[in-house]
């Protein structure tokens, strides 16, 4: 199988481009809505004169080239999983080759920043689509607070209904979208630019420094204002894989940053001449007739914003289910085409709880932008160790440079961190709540299957002598196939023993199945099965499928066709453990992470179900297993 990296070299990059600016570009192009108001907000106590403008600006700018430029466009997104980005690809890269047992930290580094990724994709919805929203606020300016809330929130339950139709019809309009958007910014930006050039000056990086020393403590919070010019930089690279390095690469610097740099910069140069207009510097950017349009394509862009973060959720749920880190949930193909379009009906609806808790707290965009951020640096920060251990053991860089580049990279990331932390009881504290719920939970998980797999394989036989032993011997032989499914292909399933204990009885042919998922995106078919005979008419078979692959039956029962074994469903009898959990004080796990885990055990998708096998078709054979 092709990756979306390999497929993207056939089409024309201008297109792939604007495709990419659709998917990858929302949440960092929406920012010009609310980064600029809330760096010269009157909490921090900044006087908005010309040196606080142009070194606001000039530490917008040289953020945005160190972090997003630099960071990740030129360094992160090099290193790719076999095309693929995003932190759990990330982690996935590091470990390859490495006993995970001695690197569980890079184990628990990468599940918690993809668990932090969560409380970004409950965040960012809610303060794009509510300062889209506020800016009706300068053509009815009798809309109260709630009254913004009841229409952010219309838009956001449209947004999470729509999810199960897909957005493969929709998504052809994100690309002319964004365009569009990435250019009323940039003339937006120049029509102001052009009536005080001499903002350019910023550009200079000497105006950042004395910003920073002549301002004390308020030079220094500012930085978690700054912060909300980064926020999308992850999805640079995680939106990879879709679309290839060179496309998104290309979008960036020919589109969205000039785009996003002009805004900025018009911003500021209005700001100059007319300091009232810090309560909303976006929006009074534009004449008065042109005020109700651009809320409306505001609003887009903030929709087409969430979107991103939305499906982002959906992929990275999948790669945590097909990486052991999450219980088997519902996923529907929306696009049977493509393979990543999908929709997780948990994921999505729990997610617009969340954003709807969230407004209903915070009320506006300026609480919100209190609440952005803490999620995102700790993620960049988690980038950072993780792309050290890349630059050392994958790339093999000089131990000097790659130490070098990370201490540069991670005191940027420490000092938004630092500026970020401060808000930490102001908002910065539900999205640090939502990520360490799910971080513990996929971490329960994961500690949870291990002590079942230990628990429940207690009798540990050898697969092969065992097999063999017992064709020496057979009890009845029965007409038809026999498929026991099992993670642990060395040992003697207990379904098997289940079945001879109760049934006396051994098919004429009989199957052990094993189903993994390897750390790499994508597996070619041909490559996906391995086929060994052990006794007579009995076999293993190893099936391997990438992390960002769906493994079904019908799928697996062809491949093994094509190298010689032939199967037919109907003729096939999968026999399957399904364990109860029963927690005790057993060493393993405290009690209540115990029953967290029993509790995900009950409500987990069905093996039978996940791997699209007919119900008909299946013998369980239930076990109870202490933890």
């Amino acid at each position: 199988m092709s990756t979306a990296h390999d497929s993207t070299q056939k089409q024309l990059l201008p297109a792939v481009a604007l495709a990419a600016l659709g998917i990858v570009f929302g949440d960092i192009g929406t920012s010009p809505l609310y980064a600029m108001k809330e760096s010269v907000s009157h909490h921090y106590g900044l006087t908005l004169n010309a040196p606080t403008i142009m070194g606001l600006l000039s530490l917008l700018f040289w953020s945005s080239f160190l972090v997003i430029s630099i960071k990740y466009v030129a360094l992160i997104m090099r290193a790719d999983n076999n095309g693929e980005g995003g932190i759990l690809s990330l982690m996935a890269l590091t470990l390859r080759g490495k006993d995970h047992k001695n690197f569980k930290w890079i184990v628990v580094l990468g599940m918690l920043g993809a668990s932090l990724f969560y409380g970004d994709s409950v965040i960012t919805p809610a303060i794009s689509v509510l300062s889209a929203v506020e800016g009706l606020k300068l053509i009815a300016p009798n809309l109260t607070e709630m009254n913004l809330v009841l229409i952010a929130a219309v838009i956001l339950t449209g947004l999470f209904a729509i999810q199960k139709t897909g957005t493969a019809k929709i998504g052809i309009l994100f690309g002319p979208i964004m365009l569009t958007w990435f250019f009323v910014l940039g003339v937006l930006g120049v029509s102001h630019i052009i009536e005080n050039p001499a903002i350019l000056a910023a550009l200079s990086p000497h105006y950042a420094f004395e910003f920073v020393l002549n301002n004390g403590k308020a030079g220094f919070l500012v930085f978690g204002s700054i912060l909300l010019v980064l926020t999308g930089g992850e999805a640079l690279y995680a939106d990879m894989g879709h679309f290839g390095r060179k496309p998104i690469t290309i979008a960036w610097y020919a589109i969205v940053w000039p785009g996003l740099m002009l805004n900025y910069f018009g911003q500021g140069a209005m700001l100059l001449a007319h300091p009232e207009t810090a309560a909303n510097p976006f929006f009074m950017m534009a004449p008065a007739w042109a005020t109700l349009p651009l809320v409306i394509l505001a609003g887009l862009a903030s929709v087409i914003a969430s979107q991103a973060v939305i499906s982002g959720a959906f992929s990275l749920t999948s790669a945590a289910i097909k990486l052991g880190f999450c219980p088997r949930l519902k996923i529907i193909h929306t696009n049977h085409q493509e393979i990543g379009q999908i929709y997780l009906p948990f994921i999505n609806w729990l997610l617009w709880g969340l954003v709807m808790i969230l407004i209903v707290i915070f009320k506006n965009s300026s609480n919100l932008a209190s609440a952005y951020g803490f999620a995102v640096v700790t993620t960049m920060a988690i980038d950072d160790v993780l792309l050290l251990v890349v630059m050392l053991t994958v790339w093999r860089w000089n131990k000097a440079l790659s130490i070098g580049v990370f201490l540069v990279l991670f005191t940027v990331s420490m000092t938004f961190f630092s500026a970020t932390a401060v808000k930490f009881m102001d908002g910065g504290w539900f999205p640090a709540t939502i990520g360490l719920v799910i971080f513990t939970i996929l971490m329960t998980w994961k500690r949870g299957k291990e002590l079942v797999h230990a628990r429940a394989e207690g009798v540990n036989l050898p697969l092969v002598p065992f097999v063999q032993s017992l064709l020496s011997h057979p009890p009845v032989r029965v007409e038809g196939t026999a498929m026991f499914m099992h993670s642990d292909l060395n040992n003697v399933p207990n379904s098997l023993l289940h079945n001879l204990k109760h049934n006396r009885i051994l098919h004429e042919r009989i199957v052990f199945m094993g189903i993994h998922t390897q750390d790499v995106p994508y597996i070619a078919d041909e490559e996906k099965i391995d086929i060994k005979l052990i006794g007579d008419g009995a076999f293993v078979v190893n099936a391997s499928y990438g992390f960002k692959e769906e493994p079904s039956m019908l799928h697996v029962l062809a491949l093994c066709a094509d190298k010689g074994l032939n199967m037919e469903m109907m003729d096939t009898s999968f026999f399957l453990n399904r364990e109860t959990v029963i927690p005790s004080k057993l060493k393993g796990m405290m009690v209540w992470r115990e029953k967290v885990f029993a509790l995900m055990m009950r409500n987990s998708m069905r093996a039978t179900d996940y791997f699209k096998i007919p119900p008909n078709r299946v013998v369980e054979m239930g076990t109870q297993v202490e933890i």
